[in-house]
């Protein structure tokens, strides 16, 4: 078993920075859509959770078995276990894709943004509403809905699959690569952020912002293929 510092490829004393960087790459790498397995995945993503908490415990190889019977649960697995609580409902979402905005001369920051969408008879990839099931990620719920959207790593690690929120709210863990300041401006990432409100506007494909540009990573191989058509 490999600590996780081995696993995301840096010395025990590295900083926040090399930290992160060493993550985006590791994770880019181990995504199975870049060639890596679902497995491998997890072991990186959960080396980043462990050094960025301060617990420094092994992390099992990527074709090592986990939770062999008599072993405890790892924190992550209990996560997974379905609880009875009150019954989930479905979020309204309402989408516009920031490709449009300069065509039409609107702004991020109109206040009736989505009102002029909804009159502009824009095409439904650019405008429009759909409904996002409970636990369902935003991004998951777009595309299994038939929708496109831009990704690349899927594990927080890029801001490729940005979207800013106009109005309700995801809710979204805290391992990912947005600052602080972003947060406050009401950006998200689409591959981790969950509905948290009954009706929700966000505009996405957002990555291109300006402070966003030192956070992409390669786009996905459906990205390529799109922008090849």
């Amino acid at each position: 078993m490999a600590s996780p510092f081995e696993v995301l490829g840096v010395e025990p004393g590295a900083d926040q920075r090399e930290i992160e960087q060493a993550y985006r790459d590791r994770i880019k790498e181990a995504h199975p859509d870049h060639g890596g397995s679902p497995r491998e995945f997890k072991r990186v993503r959960e080396a980043y959770e462990d050094i960025k908490a301060g617990r420094a415990r092994s992390v099992p190889d990527a074709d090592e078995k986990v939770g062999a019977p008599g072993e405890p649960q790892s924190e992550a697995d209990e996560s997974d276990e379905t609880t009875d609580g009150p019954e989930e409902s479905a979020t309204r979402v309402e989408y516009l894709n920031y490709d449009v905005l300069a065509d039409h001369g609107w702004s991020l920051d109109d206040d009736d943004l989505f009102d002029k969408a909804s009159a502009a008879n824009l095409d439904h990839e650019d405008y429009g509403r759909f409904l996002a099931e409970p636990r369902e990620s935003l991004l998951e719920a777009a595309e299994n809905r038939g929708f496109a959207w831009p990704y690349a790593c899927r594990g927080g690690a890029c801001a490729n699959c940005a979207v800013a929120i106009k109005e309700g709210e995801l809710s979204m863990p805290v391992d990912h690569i947005l600052p602080e300041e972003m947060l406050d401006r009401g950006i998200r990432l689409s591959c981790m952020a969950r509905p948290a409100t009954d009706r929700l506007q966000v505009v996405y494909n957002v990555k291109h912002l300006p402070d966003l540009d030192d956070l992409l990573l390669p786009p996905s191989p459906f990205e390529k293929a799109q922008a090849d058509d």
